[in-house]
């Protein structure tokens, strides 16, 4: 059964207050969320986000240490040093495991990139040395376009780490899907693309086309029996766009009405590692 995980990029000030919305629709819908939180934002509010995050509902796992760039990105910029990149990895999950006092299982490159963390023997290194057990870094369609494609899990095996593994996200990054962010969508399609229906005309513009879009994901997953499905959400965007959050509304209700399995990447993760989940995985990457 293809599963729905619900995450989100909490990477700035302004996911605090966004955060709380967004708890409160999951709460309502009982929806389980993995929450990718930026250390340096987790120490600016380390009470609020614990009150708020520490729910057997929510996985929280690190979204790096201050958003630095773990490689260099043709969008988002270029590679921090690596002393700062050693630091980006290990302290995001210091920070989370100190504040929750629960083991922190995963992490998220901020950004993400088109070619995972394929042979970033240094920093799959230190993630692995860290004791995290999965990525999730595979963010972006081929040539850095959106939106990223369903690929499946796949561990780091051909980097010398087969217990490490890439859990990736899909879809758009709905900041640049709404213009939240000042990045042309136009120059970030891919051609021909993999799913025409998925890419508007323009900018969406109400809570409702952008679930129209989401609602193309989830179908592609179910249609294609994908072991997972995950859109690529910042809570800062979503409140911006839309402080009703009617989009999570729209979408947690169209998930449950469809029956799917509701998850964490942590539960997705252990559904690998104990052997529960008999298709739809792979030791090595798709190809691209």
């Amino acid at each position: 059964m293809t599963r729905y995980i619900a995450a989100y990029d909490t990477e700035s000030p302004a996911c605090l207050a966004a955060c709380r919305k967004i708890v409160d629709a999951h709460r309502r819908h009982e929806m389980p969320a993995t929450f990718f939180i930026v250390g340096k934002t987790l120490e600016a509010n380390r009470r609020d986000y614990v009150e708020l995050l520490d729910d057997p509902l929510f996985e929280v796992a690190s979204h790096t240490y201050s958003h630095k760039m773990l490689r260099d990105h043709p969008v988002c910029g270029p590679a921090a040093s690596p002393e700062q990149r050693a630091i980006e990895i290990r302290r995001g999950k210091e920070i989370v495991e100190d504040a929750f006092g629960r083991e922190c299982v995963g992490v998220r490159p901020g950004c993400g990139f088109a070619n995972a963390m394929r042979g970033a023997m240094d920093e799959l290194r230190h993630m692995a040395d860290a004791g995290y057990h999965y990525v999730s870094s595979l963010l972006w369609g081929p040539d850095y376009s959106l939106p990223a494609r369903l690929e499946r899990p796949f561990s780091y095996a051909d980097d010398g780490l087969p217990d490490l593994w890439e859990l990736p996200g899909h879809g758009w990054h709905e900041n640049v899907l709404k213009n939240t962010t000042r990045i042309d969508m136009r120059r970030l399609t891919l051609w021909p693309p993999d799913i025409p229906q998925a890419i508007p005309d323009a900018h969406v513009e109400t809570p409702e086309q952008e679930f129209a879009v989401n609602r193309v994901f989830i179908d592609a997953a179910l249609r294609e029996d994908a072991p997972f499905v995950s859109l690529i959400w910042h809570p800062w965007s979503l409140d911006r766009f839309d402080p009703d959050m009617k989009m999570l509304d729209l979408t947690f209700a169209y998930v449950r009405d469809l029956g799917m399995e509701l998850s964490t990447y942590a539960d997705l993760w252990r559904s690998v590692v104990e052997g529960t989940e008999d298709a739809g995985w792979s030791g090595k990457p798709d190809d691209m």
